[in-house]
């Protein structure tokens, strides 16, 4: 429990004709992590000469192509499924999200899923293909109706058929957009050619600064002029294709585009229509077709001879008879399997945390900061006990720790119905927020001093009875001052404590003696020293901290215990925390009022609006600190006595089944 699970290291023996139906049971059942023998096959002179490294399935290639076909098609129909515009469906799917339904999936051979997978390809495509053509067809028209539109707006002040400028055999026309800057340097190099054979007109465009701009030329200067314009500004309108007074294109173009929109809708509502029935089974064979690579290419970490397959892999102690029993069951008996255990020195044991279920969601923070060292002390159920408290220690306000409380309970309720993670994180905020709810009460701190606090104003005339006077935040702040030092003499005490532990175990005595077992000693010193107030009772653990540090870590040991002192003062943040918060808070209650009594009318108004918004910013942002600096007091002052980390996760060979269950 305070240690990362007991593993046990597989290695099994199986003829060649069981090797998938072993993989399959192993992967279904989660529990065996396959570790990858290849590597050593190739470097170890003795085991090449019996073995050859795996290779993949020969189905490999097929189901690789088809997983790729099939997560195609099941993202275009995720793309086209109708759904729910507004607000209120995004509200509904945060709070009350619908149950993932699994897809009942018949045990087939790869072969015969391969076979089922194309046919619904097939058919799928069938009906979806036609409408995603005329779709694409539709935005390729669309398309240039814009870039006609868009070009016809340009030259609405042009009342000519722009069919006809494209008709002239001797003359050629080139239209565009110029900046006036670009239109006098493009007129100064036109002096070169023939003025009397260039016809230049320009008028407003619609951005600012911009001439549209008309040239008319004898066929043989228009290479010139293009390459003139070429090194100006000069925007060019492609006019092929158009036929038309502007004005009648863009009428025209405006009622085509109104019609695509109509064909568009329709063929989405179709196609709508289609992903309704058919994405729910596209993703579970998407996800039958992953666990199936997965299979193919797990082979590549076993060894094989002509006839046997040899493979090795981890297990927990717990579920060690349970895999023996699957290996039994699917090689039916055909098998030899050797269980042994770990070798501390040359393994690199996969680290599997076993920890109660309220503890269980604090593990991510452990793996976030590092999975420990198979020897090594879990602090995960500690971290379950002392993290909610600093969390509620920190933000000191029974308000917002119910709001934490109920957002905790809906995410639970809600996203966490489907996602592990999200489930987690709302046990923890639940912790936090129950934490944060009972130290609030007993600190006088319910959305700041919202409830009557004597000389700081009564804006709730009604005293709290949960209030416990010597630790009024507000009142007696110096006291919260000695609770958070001695929570930090206790939480420094248990890491050291773990660390000494550790460090004798593992023969690392110096290490033990030189940087846990001198503070434990100051730690016991200072205590008894609060107790009796008798320096003399003090004095000697002092003196043998100070010898201790000197003798292991050198004349310069001595300066650790300012460092000891920086680490027990950075417990302070707490009161910190818990002060800021309820000034923040009582800052948005002062404001509230002043706003309501002194603005007539539209203060009643104001009021409630800053009170309701202001704390939720101010709730929001305390509670994020009080979840960083937890988390900072876990990562950097407690796990810094004793963590040494370093570990791997145990990643089981796992068969993720989301959308699908199979029938047996």
């Amino acid at each position: 429990m305070f240690r990362p699970a007991t593993m046990k290291k597989l290695s099994i023996i199986t003829l060649d004709k069981y090797t998938d139906s072993a993989v399959r049971s192993l992967h279904e059942a989660s529990i065996v992590q396959i570790q990858d023998i290849s590597e050593r096959i190739q470097e170890d002179a003795e085991w090449k000469q019996i073995f050859k490294p795996g290779r993949a399935t020969p189905y490999l290639g097929k189901v690789s192509s088809l997983l790729m076909k099939t997560s195609s098609i099941t993202d275009f129909l995720k793309s086209v499924r109708e759904r729910e515009t507004g607000i209120m469906p995004l509200v509904k799917s945060f709070i009350n999200p619908p149950a993932i339904e699994k897809k009942e999936m018949e045990d087939l051979s790869v072969e015969e899923l391969l076979n089922k997978v194309g046919d619904l390809i097939e058919k799928v495509e069938s009906k979806t293909n036609p409408l995603s053509q005329k779709l694409n067809n539709l935005d390729s028209e669309k398309t240039k109706l814009k870039n006609a539109h868009k070009v016809a707006e340009n030259l609405i002040n042009i009342d000519i058929d722009l069919a006809d400028l494209q008709e002239l055999n001797h003359a050629s026309f080139i239209l565009g957009k110029i900046s006036d800057e670009s239109l006098i340097k493009f007129k100064e190099n036109l002096k070169t050619l023939r003025s009397d054979e260039i016809v230049v007109f320009d008028y407003d465009a619609d951005e600012k600064d911009f001439k549209n701009l008309i040239l008319i030329s004898l066929n043989k200067l228009e290479d010139e002029i293009s390459y003139i314009l070429r090194k100006v500004d000069f925007e060019k309108f492609e006019i092929s294709g158009l036929s038309g007074k502007p004005s009648d294109i863009i009428k025209e173009a405006d009622s085509r585009i109104e019609s695509i929109n109509q064909e568009r809708e329709s063929i989405e509502k179709d196609l709508a229509v289609i992903s309704a029935e058919w994405f729910p089974e596209f993703k579970a064979y998407k996800e039958q077709l992953e666990i199936e690579k997965q299979r193919s290419e797990i082979s590549t970490s076993f060894g094989e001879t002509n006839n046997t397959v040899m493979l090795e892999g981890w297990v927990t102690e717990k579920k060690l008879q349970k895999a023996l029993d699957i290996i039994e069951d699917s090689t039916e008996g055909n098998s030899v399997v050797e269980v042994s255990d770990p070798d501390i020195e040359k393994d690199d044991i996969p680290i599997h945390l076993d920890n109660p279920s309220f503890a269980k969601p604090y593990e991510l923070f452990v793996k976030m900061y590092s999975p420990p060292s198979y020897r090594e002390f879990d602090p995960t159920i500690l971290m379950a006990i002392v993290f909610p408290f600093f969390f509620g220690f920190c933000l000191t306000d029974a308000g917002y720790g119910l709001v934490d409380l109920i957002i905790g309970v809906i995410i639970i309720l809600g996203l966490g119905k489907n996602n592990k993670i999200m489930k987690s994180f709302g046990l923890i905020l639940v912790a936090c927020g129950a934490w944060t709810l009972i130290l609030g009460d007993i600190t006088n701190g319910f959305i700041g001093n919202l409830f009557g606090i004597g000389a700081l104003g009564d804006f709730i005339p009604v005293n709290n009875p949960l209030i416990i006077p010597s630790v009024n935040a507000f009142v007696f702040p110096q006291n919260i001052l000695i609770i958070a030092l001695l929570v930090g003499f206790i939480h420094i005490f248990i890491g050291l404590s773990v660390g000494t532990y550790n460090n004798f175990k593992i023969g690392a005595t110096r290490d033990a003696l030189g940087s846990q077992v001198p503070w434990l000693i100051l730690i016991v010193g200072i205590a008894l020293f609060v107790i009796t107030g008798s320096m003399y009772v003090l004095a000697p653990f002092l003196i043998a901290t100070i010898a201790m540090l000197m003798f292991f870590n050198g004349v310069l040991g001595f300066m650790d215990i300012l460092g000891f002192i920086g680490t027990i003062l950075s417990y302070s943040r707490l009161l910190a925390l818990c002060l800021s918060t309820g000034g923040m808070a009582m800052t948005v209650n002062i404001l509230t009022q002043i706003t309501g009594s002194m603005i007539p009318i539209l203060g009643l108004i104001i009021a409630p609006i800053i009170f309701i918004f202001g704390h939720i910013a101010v709730g929001f942002f305390m509670s994020l600190g009080a979840f960083i600096n937890a988390l900072r007091l876990h990562y950097v002052e407690y796990f810094g006595q004793f963590f040494i980390g370093g570990g791997h996760k145990f990643k089981a060979f796992r068969a993720r089944r989301k959308y699908t269950n199979i029938r047996r």
